[in-house]
């Protein structure tokens, strides 16, 4: 293999930092060659860094160069080091470019440099210092290290411009520089001359637009519009012409989802997953049953979803017969075809509670990161699956006492030997599928481990009943149950439900959940029905999301940190614009965050500045200055343009819904109707009406192509903002059947002569105070206080009272014993110490007074 390489090319550095790891591991061969010469023979400029490999194939991209060396020193991929790639690409670089310029072209210091990267470096610092980890994508150094690192070398290594506030980063950037590999790269690249060694290399650059402002603004820029051919231009316009005439017939489906709008034979549901420890828990806690506590959330889940106008052709839930039925069904198939295996667990038993332990009731130090908040099947750091038994200090998480453990006969599906038709299944979906990255990173992670007999029964009453002799006592685990309710839910809609859910060729399968949830769609499912053997629908495209984070930490319902679905309605913010921020900062590539002052500004900018400012003024021109009748139209070349780009748009907000880009294709929204804005502060039809003839003509034809406009983003806003939709298209009043569909083009759906109705503002504005309350109110002000007596009384279940009521009394017993003996004093007073300990466990949860201790009377 051969690299070359040039001086001041900051390409160069990450590159060579990375051969460096890779030394030994192949013969390689490095030149430094001068920038302007052409070392890849069917490129016509200039490209450095280049590989050449053995096979006489060229890399030329530095990411895939570095990627190169990393897979030689046996690095294995993963979905955070590709997110990170991503993000330096489309993120850090274009900043990047622009500080390096005015540093070393320009002659700009301080702010001036640093004010363009800021947002990207306090970026990298917060992700170092939320996940405790010395490397951006775990404990070991990866790719996403070396590529970034590389970047921003000749900039950081000025300690003017590592700002000393952010610590994590700044330890980051001391530890790669200090490596052997990374100090080589630099000496070879830089000279000794620092940042200016780059001189020649920005000389030759573009300059950058102003960057002033990006840090802190949330203001988008102008898009500059695309080069459009003439066949294009004339493919809008022919397609604009058309009109509603162009329309399919109407499917009979009123729902503003997407598929819907493509007239696509559409099912969508959800439900509440009900069986299993923590209902028992909760409805202990509640002084309910189990089916009661059941009956409450249902309903508590199902306003909220109403609230937020999402909808579901039906909204389910696990406790019903069809669901037992489907259940036992399946179960019963892979019992008879021998991937139900029978083996003695031991669990961990909380003697305090009286009951075995459910996982998630588990929590405790994680065997394999150390990690203290793991779960009992799984820890939510490293993501590695885990026996609660295997846990170090253990708790139970109801009482915080210690568990035991103890053996108990229950059933495993046999995953290793489904394993083979699992990986055969994958190789057909997986292609050519939307499965996110970090879904497909989930399920490889989990079969390179190699897949393991997974327990599929738990010890508990409130569940769907396992139909084997000599386990009537036990219940299936939730998690190989609860991914069947989308099947029992589909058959409480209808009889027809295996025309969904046992139609492979014809049916496509999308799945919207957090990552967390991807083992169990993505792996134990799809084993459990191929095992089945009964032709089951499985999934087509699993997409999850990261996580969302609140302001600059985590939400807590504990804590009363977030703001929860039951408490959204009560802030006076509408439900569309809740729709619209959460899926603008939508989770999808890598984790994001909720923040107050974000939604302020993407409500004022994005909505009523952008968006509403547009469709209110199209609409308010038709009414003031034509009678409410849309005017007749005379297109320009101009227009015809502005046609074919807002088609282009169009189309690319198609592409991206079809690949489940939610959160790119809401700006595709926002980019037409910025168009819109331009288009309409070009022409000035306020001025226009009132001049000449041709003027005049000019005016109404703007503001008929604008109205027009807006009445597409009525449709294309349905799946985001219903309501917001709903009410445009009554403003404009726009024909019901160019509603309910949309095309790929954009058509002339309000001809002239179109009357439209009364026209009115869309949004309001989101003031500073306003948003600093309901920051205050959901930053942990609403966190519960510790209960008093006597509701500990309320909560407490007679059950747990029995338990501490036998513990003070075996308590007692050892302490008399002891005393009878005359045991030594020290072992005494710690017996009587736990003794009183569960005293006052027991009155608080008799709701009694706790006594004062009484100490001896001096003499």
């Amino acid at each position: 293999m051969r690299l070359f390489v040039s001086e001041g090319a900051p390409g160069s550095l990450p590159v060579l930092a990375a051969a460096g790891r890779a030394q030994g591991r192949a013969e390689l061969l490095v030149s430094t060659v001068g920038p302007e010469e052409c070392v890849v023979p069917f490129l016509t400029r200039p490209k450095i860094p280049v590989l050449q490999l053995d096979s006489g194939n060229y890399l030329f991209s530095t990411s895939a160069i570095c990627r190169y060396f990393f897979l030689l020193s046996g690095w294995e991929q993963d979905d955070l080091t590709n997110q990170w790639l991503e993000w330096e690409a489309t993120e850090l670089q274009p900043a990047l470019s622009a500080a390096l310029y005015y540093l070393v072209v320009q002659g700009r210091k301080g702010e001036d440099v640093l004010g363009p990267v800021r947002r990207a470096l306090t970026h990298i610092d917060y992700s170092l210092s939320r996940r405790s980890c010395p490397f951006l994508a775990g404990d070991t150094e990866s790719l996403a290290d070396i590529v970034l690192w590389g970047a921003l070398y000749p900039l950081l290594q000025d300690p003017a411009y590592l700002p000393e506030e952010l610590g994590a980063l700044h330890s980051w950037f001391q530890t790669l520089s200090s490596q052997e590999p990374c100090q080589r790269a630099a000496e070879t690249v830089l000279k000794q001359q620092g940042v200016l060694a780059l001189r020649p290399y920005l000389q030759k650059q573009p300059q950058p637009g102003s960057f002033e402002g990006r840090a802190v603004s949330n203001e988008p820029e102008e898009e500059e519009l695309a080069t459009l051919s003439e066949e294009e231009i004339a493919m809008a316009v022919t397609a604009w012409e058309k009109g509603l005439g162009s329309l399919p017939p109407l499917r009979p489906q009123q729902n503003p989802v997407y598929s819907r709008l493509r007239q696509w034979n559409t099912f969508y549901l959800c439900g509440t997953d009900e069986y299993g420890t923590a209902t028992e828990t909760k409805a202990m806690e509640e002084g309910l049953t189990p089916q009661e506590i059941c009956d409450k959330y249902h309903a508590i889940h199902a306003d909220i979803y109403r609230w937020f106008n999402i909808s579901f052709d039906i909204f389910g839930r696990t406790t019903t017969p069809q669901q037992t039925k489907i259940t036992q069904d399946i179960f019963q198939r892979l019992l008879t075809r021998g991937f139900v295996l029978q083996d003695t667990v031991e669990q961990l038993r909380c003697e305090r509670c009286a009951r075995f332990l459910a996982d998630r009731f588990v929590e405790g130090v994680c065997p394999f990161c150390g990690y203290e908040e793991a779960r009992g099947d799984q820890c939510d750091k490293c993501g590695k699956l885990i026996n609660a038994i295997e846990l170090k200090k253990p708790q139970c998480k109801v009482c915080r006492s210690c568990p035991v453990v103890k053996s108990s006969q229950h059933l495993f599906l046999d995953l290793p030997k489904l394993e083979k038709r699992l990986e055969e299944w994958l190789g057909k979906t997986l292609p050519g599928s939307d499965w996110t990255p970090n879904a497909r990173f989930i399920i490889r992670s989990w079969l390179r481990d190699g897949l393991k007999p997974r327990c599929i029964t738990r010890d508990l009453k409130w569940g769907t009943p396992v139909p084997l002799e000599g386990f009537e006592d036990k219940v299936f685990y939730v998690w190989f149950d609860a991914t069947i309710g989308y099947l029992s839910i589909t058959a409480n809609y209808t009889d027809q439900w295996e025309r969904w859910w046992k139609n492979p060729e014809q049916v496509n399968l999308y799945q919207f959940m957090a990552k967390d949830n991807v083992p169990f769609h993505g792996l134990v499912f799809p084993c459990s029905a191929l095992g089945a053997e009964d032709n089951y629908t499985l999934v087509s495209h699993l997409i999850a999301t990261e996580y969302l984070n609140y302001e600059d930490g985590k939400f807590s319902k504990s804590r009363g940190v977030g703001v929860f679905g039951d408490m959204a309605q009560d802030t006076g913010i509408p439900a569309d614009i809740w729709r619209f921020y959460l899926l603008y900062i939508r989770p999808e590539g890598q984790d994001s965050a909720f923040s107050w002052t974000d939604m302020l500004l993407k409500n004022n900018s994005e909505l009523l500045n952008n968006l509403g400012n547009f469709i209110n003024r199209a609409g308010m021109f038709v009414s003031k200055f034509f009678g409410g009748y849309v005017p007749e139209m005379v297109l320009t070349s101009d227009d015809r343009r502005l046609l074919a780009h807002v088609t282009l748009e169009l189309q690319h907000y198609h592409q991206l819904l079809e690949k489940v880009r939610i959160r790119e294709a809401l700006r595709s929204i926002l980019t037409i109707s910025r168009h819109g804005n331009q288009y309409i502060q070009v022409n000035e039809p306020w001025k226009r009406i009132k001049g000449s003839e041709a003027d005049r003509q000019r005016a109404g034809t703007v503001t008929g192509l604008a109205v027009n406009i807006a009445a597409l983003l009525s449709v294309m806003l349905q799946p985001y903002m219903p309501t917001v939709s709903a009410t445009i298209q009554a403003q404009l009043q726009v024909p019901p059947p160019a509603c309910s569909i949309l095309l790929t083009n954009f058509l002339c759906t309000l001809p002239a002569g179109h009357q439209i109705g009364t026209v009115s503002p869309l949004f309001q504005k989101l003031e500073n105070d306003q948003i600093e309350s309901l920051r205050q109110r959901f930053g942990g002000g609403q966190a519960k206080t510790p209960p008093t007596p006597a509701e500990a009384m309320a909560a407490a279940a007679p059950q747990q009272i029995q338990v501490l009521m036998d513990e003070v009394t075996k308590q007692g017993n050892i302490v008399r014993e002891l005393k009878a003996q005359k045991a030594d004093k020290n072992q005494v007073a710690a017996e009587v110490a736990k003794l009183l300990d569960l005293k006052k466990q027991l009155a608080l949860a008799e709701g009694k007074p706790l006594e004062t201790p009484k100490g001896k009377k001096k003499k």
